[in-house]
């Protein structure tokens, strides 16, 4: 377009623009045109009433600074509070309470000496179950030492009881227990194992998650935007703001979980902190790239910053609500802890978007032009920011839009094969860890000599006057220990017996045992028998997680779907843009897959996997194409669909790819925790948003753009507009 000039975000001053690059032609408006004028922008960047905003925000973090450090206290890491409402387990769980607490959790002590058990090893076995025995925390006798048929090993049961918090009780209490049996061990290996010893090796894992995954998601913010801005300052801003965010959003969610039954669990914490501080650099990335164009045009950074907010706010809103829309219908899940997980997601998204278009901006025009030291934007000058490279991928985009789009899909649909690897069931403990537990090693050891399942039992519930019967149908039942299995304890006419798996209670063999179970129990006459345990537990985890992304999945791409039709006011653009995240989508399955098992080595994949990748995916991964898209339609309301395509390409590439690495970053932090689940979810979703910014946005949306055309905005009036004569 002669005699135009492009600037970084695409738009083209010259003729048609009047004092300070202002427009005189004012069709170039988006559909948000109204609700723009509508926003009380100089609130937010006058030259007083910004003072206020700031003030405002500061009272509010002052106050929300001590709730937000009580979090912790009201977060439910215990079972009951994960399981889902409808399982047979959790209906076990809640009359086991008539028995005596449901909280119980198995601790067994292995010991091994690999040249056989001395008398004297025996002894001390012997002498620490008698210690072990004598404790405050026991629900039960201890049980061993049972030594194993070869002499080489022996293990105790010890069954404590910590009551509903025991989770952050079972790492302590694990530890005097290890002390106690490694001392005068005299060579014998000695592990805890269990699901004494595996919770609290996981609570070892994820202690101190939030400082951790904070420091790190600090450091790889603090570095990206050091490379992106080469600034020594400006990261400061971007930081400040997101720790705002942090700690709002924490107060916020400590009273929907004290006052509003919220649950909330040290996995959800941990995650809120990186999306947090990933979700709002995007937002700041993108207003400052706006601010800084707006600079070089207007003489008064008020006025700078004014524009910029009219211009990126209303995407930066239709963002935020995407997201947090989408974390929303977490809360159609079955699964308590999925359940819980929405409205924490939400608040966070929320809350950073609304300090990002108010204080962020506040802070900005108040400390000025220098911030942006040593490239500061000067009123008046020239483009310094190069778009080289997204206008000659554009231009190279261009000469065969429709082989772009076809190959790249084809590529991407080939990768998504891997899916076929997926092992999403479930990790057994042994895979739970990315490092070297304790546990762990014990339960290699009892695999090796004895019942796999003595550690764990399957309880049973049943009607009392047919406990008997019940019984006699448990024993029968193939891989249930026939003499394992307990008398029948009544209490208010119901009864509880309990039987051991004859394998590990984390295996294939033992859900298909307790489905064999359930099917020969309920079919006792007037019984109402259940089948609980730990292994049944993670059976009806197993389900319900299924049946929670078979309803969830649809219903965000719904959600999402209609959003961006009344954002964009076209169907097909919106079709188009879900079907090009559903691609990317399963691609990043497919690729994580085969990563996992052929790179990384994990057996298999946590049942959450599949359901968390797709929402977190589809709702950030629909941020980058709204903040594309809403750009193409501003620009094609004033020069048609395909030059529309191109300036927009060229102004939101910088930005857009920035924000990507800045939050695909962030997520990858979730590798620095020793958990298979965490590293898994860090690496899938890091990659999803890296192939999402670089490919499916920049060249395979690019590409469906210039070959659709105008059609593309159907049936909005835009799609009736012809391109410019001077279109490319």
């Amino acid at each position: 377009m002669p005699g135009d000039a492009l600037h970084p975000s695409g738009e083209r001053t010259g003729p048609a623009s009047g004092p300070n690059g202002r427009r005189n032609d004012r069709s170039g408006r988006n559909g948000f045109r109204r609700f723009r004028k509508g926003l009380p922008i100089g609130l937010i960047t006058g030259r007083r009433s910004k003072y206020g905003v700031i003030v405002a925000w500061l009272i509010v973090l002052v106050v929300a600074a001590g709730f937000a450090g009580k979090l912790s206290s009201v977060e439910k890491n215990d079972v009951k509070s994960s399981l889902p409402n409808s399982a047979e387990s959790t209906r076990v769980f809640d009359t086991q309470a008539k028995f005596g607490s449901p909280y119980t959790v198995p601790a067994v002590v292995v010991y091994e000496r690999p040249s056989g058990l001395t008398e004297a090893d025996k002894r001390k076995t012997a002498a620490d179950a008698k210690v072990f025995g004598e404790r405050k925390d026991l629900e039960g006798p201890v049980t061993g030492p049972a030594i194993s048929e070869d002499g080489t090993a022996a293990q105790t049961t010890v069954p404590l009881n910590l009551g509903p918090d025991y989770f952050s009780k079972v790492g302590d209490r694990v530890k005097e227990m290890r002390k106690t049996a490694r001392d005068g061990a005299q060579g014998m290996t000695v592990h805890i194992a269990g699901p004494a010893g595996n919770t609290g090796d996981l609570n070892k894992a994820v202690s101190g998650i939030d400082t951790t995954l904070l420091a790190a998601t600090l450091l790889v913010v603090i570095v990206i935007l050091l490379f992106t801005y080469r600034s020594p300052v400006l990261w400061l801003m971007p930081i400040i703001c997101a720790g705002v965010s942090l700690q709002i959003a924490e107060a916020v969610i400590y009273f929907l979980a004290k006052h509003g039954g919220l649950t909330v669990s040290a996995d959800g914490a941990g995650i809120l902190t990186i999306l947090v501080f990933g979700a709002t650099t995007d937002y700041s990335l993108l207003l400052i790239a706006r601010y800084r164009e707006e600079l070089r045009r207007h003489e008064d950074r008020h006025a700078a910053m004014e524009e910029a907010l009219r211009r990126s706010g209303p995407a930066i809103i239709a963002s935020a609500a995407t997201v947090a829309v989408g974390m929303i219908c977490l809360m159609l899940a079955d699964m308590n802890s999925t359940r819980g997980l929405g409205p924490v997601f939400a608040v966070g998204i929320v809350v950073g978007a609304a300090v990002m278009l108010t204080l962020f901006p506040a802070l900005m025009v108040t400390v000025g032009r220098w911030i942006f030291w040593p490239a500061k934007p000067e009123y008046g000058s020239g483009n310094t920011i190069d778009t080289s490279r997204w206008v000659a991928v554009g231009n190279r985009i261009a000469r065969r839009p429709r082989t772009t789009w076809v190959v790249t899909a084809l590529i991407l649909a080939a990768a998504a094969a891997g899916m076929v690897q997926l092992n999403s069931h479930g990790l057994t403990d042994q895979q739970a860890f990315t490092t070297h537990q304790d546990s762990v090693a014990g339960e290699k050891i009892i695999d090796r000599h004895f019942d796999a399942g003595l550690g764990s039992p399957v309880f049973v519930t049943a009607k009392a006057d047919r406990a008997e019967a019940v019984r006699t149908a448990l024993m029968s039942v193939p891989g249930i220990d026939r003499g394992s299995v307990s008398p029948p304890m009544t209490k208010g006419g119901d009864a509880l017996l309990y039987a051991t798996l004859t394998d590990a209670p984390d295996s294939k063999a033992a859900f298909r045992t307790v489905e064999r179970a359930r099917t020969e129990l309920h079919a006792v006459p007037g019984a109402q028998a259940r089948v609980g345990g730990n292994t049944a537990l993670n059976l009806d985890v197993k389900q319900a997680t299924k049946d929670d992304r078979a309803l969830i999945a649809p219903i965000v791409l719904l959600v999402v779907l209609v959003i961006l039709v009344l954002l964009l006011r076209a169907v097909v653009a919106s079709l188009l843009l879900i079907a090009t995240v559903v691609l990317s989508c399963a691609t990043t399955i497919g690729v994580s897959a085969l990563v996992f098992r052929h790179i990384f080595g994990f057996g298999a994949e946590d049942n959450s996997f599949p359901l968390y990748v797709f929402v977190f995916l589809i709702a950030l991964g629909i941020d980058y194409n709204i903040f594309l898209m809403t750009r193409i339609r501003e620009e094609a309301l004033k020069h048609g669909t395909r030059p529309a395509t191109l300036t927009g390409l060229a102004a939101t590439g910088g930005v857009i790819t920035s924000a990507g690495v800045v939050l695909a970053g962030t997520f990858a932090v979730l590798g620095t925790l020793p958990l298979t689940q965490f590293a898994e979810l860090g690496f899938a979703v890091a990659f999803g948003i890296l192939l999402d910014t670089f490919i499916v946005r920049s060249v395979m949306v690019t590409a469906l753009n210039l070959d659709v055309g105008r059609h593309i905005w159907w049936p909005s009036a835009l799609a009736k507009k012809e391109d410019s004569p001077a279109a490319p």
